[in-house]
């Protein structure tokens, strides 16, 4: 079985207020884009994993994908796998690439076995494992909520929209981006904001990590603004960055570009 975990975006997003948890209350809408990962499951006498592509950093065994093989084997006693993972999405992007291999993992698990998982199921294992690993299970526009995981349907297309993707190779930690956050509840929520028209979005349409991160890291601001002056007509980084995208009505000639915008590109097409 051959399965291809792909990227996301966020449309917005909006850090509410700290949690008792120590979590925090957001509201962010979600989008796949066509930009993948290449993850194989095959039934196997023993378990294994292994990986090529970026190299994923981190302890063997603590790998997302490892984890959600353990988990659907506590929950389902599944037989053994191997699982190969060929990592294309870069990560600590903003772009859910780890979340989403998680995920389809679950779905992989659930297919190959014939498990008859509903989708429902396999959200709620998912957020066993991520924030983020919900929403691909389904794999569609939607708005999310509470820590990420409370999940609702948006009527929300981009296709036809070319969309060029940056990644500096900039790391952002979480614990960098939700220290320069100060909480706030918004007059307008980001459901409503996203019913104007696209070419309305940018005046509208913020993540509420970007002010602090583009003061720490000025380059990743300068991606933004080269993409607006190209013509994007949204462009904003994705979740707690680093990545940055652009929104274009038509496909642009990334030859004119700087040569920091071409170095920094990881994927463009139409959605």
């Amino acid at each position: 079985m051959i399965l291809f975990p792909p990227a996301k975006i966020n449309l917005g997003l909006s850090i509410v207020e700290k949690r008792n948890d120590g979590y925090h209350e957001l509201e962010t809408c979600m989008l796949p884009i066509p930009f993948y990962d290449i993850l194989e499951i095959l039934p196997s006498e023993n378990f294994s994993f292994f990986q090529t592509g970026f190299k994923i950093p981190g302890i063997q065994g603590e790998n997302l994908c490892e984890k959600a093989f353990r988990l659907m084997k506590e929950k389902k006693a599944v037989p053994n796998v191997t699982i190969h993972l060929r990592k294309q999405i870069p990560m600590g992007a903003g772009l859910g690439g780890g979340s989403s291999d998680a995920a389809y993992v679950l779905s992989g698990l659930n297919e190959l076995f014939q498990l008859q998982l509903s989708n429902e199921v396999l959200e709620n294992l998912a957020a066993e494992l991520g924030s983020d690993c919900p929403f691909f299970i389904k794999n569609e526009a939607q708005m999310a909520r509470g820590r990420g995981e409370k999940l609702t349907q948006m009527n929300l297309t981009l296709k036809g929209y070319y969309l060029v993707l940056l990644n500096t190779g900039i790391h952002v930690g979480t614990k960098e981006a939700y220290a320069g956050v100060t909480p706030s509840y918004k007059e307008k929520s980001l459901e409503v904001l996203l019913e104007n028209p696209i070419s309305a979005w940018q005046d509208l349409i913020i993540n509420d990590f970007e002010a602090s991160i583009f003061v720490n890291h000025p380059k990743i601001a300068e991606l933004k603004n080269e993409l607006l002056k190209s013509g994007a007509i949204y462009a904003s980084m994705s979740g707690s960055g680093s990545s940055i995208f652009g929104l274009f009505k038509q496909e642009i000639e990334l030859i004119s570009c700087s040569e920091d915008l071409k170095n920094s590109l990881v994927f463009n097409g139409y959605v």
